[in-house]
């Protein structure tokens, strides 16, 4: 199925499925199951509608929690997450539309043609529930599409989260037994089936690990079917590292207009013929979208291009970004404007723009060509899955059961860093000697012959993955919610003056109190007004929104709230631990 037939009967298929939300009706009125499910094009043509679960392009790229800043933080950070009436990510129509799929397809089908098509549909449903547990823990299981008379299945409470999981794992080997192993960036395969199943083991077997005040067994279980599925698709799947030069070719995999499918093992589509398109250039570079940035603490996470850490170089706090960035990981050039950049389909050197970037690290990931700049132009195809979160995965899960080793290392870790000529990640080394900006960062890591590894594949992850909007899951399954509440920063400048971004001995940036400087072709920026520094007129980093507090409720803000129409209608539904 081409690029283009593919968006086309996706966005179809959204608009018809997406305006009813109840367990207990017909997905279609019209689809009777009697005279639809016939043939195995009927049956292609209902799973096709099951790919709008995917992110939108937004959902890839709109990260907003502590690597990517914005003007306004998300109440997410701000404690004013309250419980919704209705929504609020308690939504089953997707599930419907599955199991109404389940309970009909093999009506005339055999099964060991239709067989295929139940793996698509067990594999949403896990994908389905994954992101259930995720964000409610417990939630009740259904297998089956509910008759509306049925009110024991109606108001069934909430079921175990090792009930939900374990049914959830069920769904993905049925689905990686059943699906077709021919490599497909746009339809789910036994490669993206093992993909899921390696970020749900990871992400299921370390919130078992860390958030001990659930009592929740099998953290290892999981871990280790995180780390097998990983290792198959790893060392089976017809997957590799993109490579093309260290200067470009982590840039071009985001930039890209069509996926590489090299690495990329599903993607969502998007194409200017049919007008499916998403919005990040515009994003990037006008001040109408919040302005993002990189955090100044994920800036000073990257390592130097030896493989040092930046955060053993004496005064790294106060340097200055043109000095900054020199001989840095490669993937930070990126990410983000550094001296010399240049647009995709530009000529001009740029230099990072304040008026686009709270930060002054204006983002260049996924940034395509100057000529998709407009408002809902940009038309590159966006991640879903990729070997690289799977690469990841494995060395992260093997490290929390305490079996790395350096071999594993070279077969994942180690590959990423070869894509852009990066010193491979050494094992004893790390462990040796932990990081200790890391160790500061990641209190609950405990103390063992793996702590030091454990830490610099989180460092590896934050990177790699960065604008990926994987962060908030991290960060929920490391309990390291608190990591929440510090204050965000941006470039650091001593003080009032001039300033030069890209060391060409020409200042970019005027910081300035009072009057307004009639200083042509720089970017002025007022102290106290256009940017905040830590110690006003003696300098300091950028502070964005200093003046609201950021807060994280361990108690409960881990976990979602229900809406509380839900628990109305259901009164066997439980609310989550400490919503009020």
């Amino acid at each position: 199925m081409n690029k283009y037939y593919m968006a086309a009967l996706v966005l179809c298929w959204g608009i018809m499925v997406s305006c009813e939300d109840f367990l207990d009706k017909q997905p279609e009125s019209q689809i009777a199951p009697e005279s639809f499910f016939r043939t195995e094009k009927d049956l292609a043509l209902y799973c096709n509608s099951f790919y709008n679960a995917f992110p939108s392009a937004e959902g890839v790229y709109n990260e907003d929690v502590d690597n990517i800043i914005k003007q306004s933080p998300p109440d997410l950070l701000t404690g004013k997450r309250t419980i919704p009436n209705t929504g609020g990510g308690w939504n089953w129509g997707d599930l419907r539309n599955i199991n109404y799929f389940l309970g009909n397809y093999n009506r005339s089908v055999p099964e060991a043609k239709a067989a295929r098509y139940a793996a698509v549909a067990r594999f949403f449903r896990a994908y389905f529930y994954f992101d259930k547990v995720q964000r409610f823990g417990d939630v009740p299981w259904y297998s089956a599409t509910i008759d509306y008379m049925d009110t024991l299945a109606l108001k069934r409470p909430r079921d175990p989260r090792t009930l939900v999981m374990d049914s959830v794992l069920a769904d993905v080997n049925y689905a990686i037994a059943n699906l077709p192993s021919v490599k497909n960036v746009e339809q789910v395969t036994k490669w993206t089936a093992l993909a899921l199943k390696s970020r749900i083991g990871l992400y299921e077997g370390t919130f078992r690990k860390y958030h001990k005040e659930y009592s929740l067994p099998g953290a290892e279980d999981f871990l280790k079917e995180s780390a097998n599925a990983s290792r198959e698709l790893i060392t089976k799947g017809p997957y590799s590292i993109y490579k093309s030069s260290k200067e470009k070719a982590y840039l071009e995999l985001f930039a890209s207009e069509n996926a590489i499918d090299q690495e990329v093992v599903l993607a969502r589509r998007f194409n200017d013929a049919l007008a499916v398109r998403h919005n990040v250039n515009y994003y990037t570079i006008t001040a109408s979208y919040g302005k993002p940035g990189l955090n100044k603490d994920l800036v000073d996470s990257y390592l130097m291009a030896d493989g040092t850490r930046f955060t053993d170089k004496p005064g790294y706090q106060h340097m200055q970004f043109a000095e900054e960035v020199i001989n840095r990981d490669p993937r930070l050039s990126q990410t983000v404007r550094t001296p010399g950049y240049k647009r995709i389909g530009g000529t001009s050197v740029e230099v990072p723009q304040f008026g686009n970037s709270v930060t002054g690290y204006q983002i260049i990931k996924f940034v395509g060509n100057v000529k998709y700049d407009s408002n809902q132009s940009s038309i590159n195809d966006m991640p879903v899955f990729r070997l690289a979160e799977v690469l990841l995965n494995y060395a992260e899960a093997l490290a929390e059961l305490g079996q790395l080793k350096q071999t594993d290392l070279d077969l994942s870790v180690n590959r990423l860093r070869e894509r852009v000529d990066m010193p491979n990640m050494n094992m004893m080394a790390a462990n040796k000697e932990p990081d200790p900006y890391l160790e500061k960062q990641y209190p609950n890591v405990e103390k063992s012959d793996y702590k030091g590894v454990i830490l610099e594949v989180r460092r590896e992850r934050r990177i790699e993955l960065v604008m990926e909007s994987f962060r908030w899951d991290d960060l929920m399954r490391w309990k390291e919610g608190n990591l929440l509440k510090r204050p965000f920063k941006g470039m650091f400048f001593p003080g009032l003056g001039l300033y030069d971004l890209d060391g060409d001995k020409k200042p970019d940036v005027q910081i300035y109190k009072g009057a307004k400087p009639k200083t042509p072709g720089l970017q002025l920026l007022k102290l106290g007004d256009e940017v905040v520094l830590e110690n006003g007129e003696q300098g300091g980093n950028v502070l964005v929104n200093p003046h609201i507090q950021k807060q994280f409720d361990e108690s409960k803000d881990y976990l979602f709230p229900i809406p509380s129409q839900e628990i109305k209608l259901n009164p066997n539904l439980v609310q989550n631990p400490n919503w009020k």
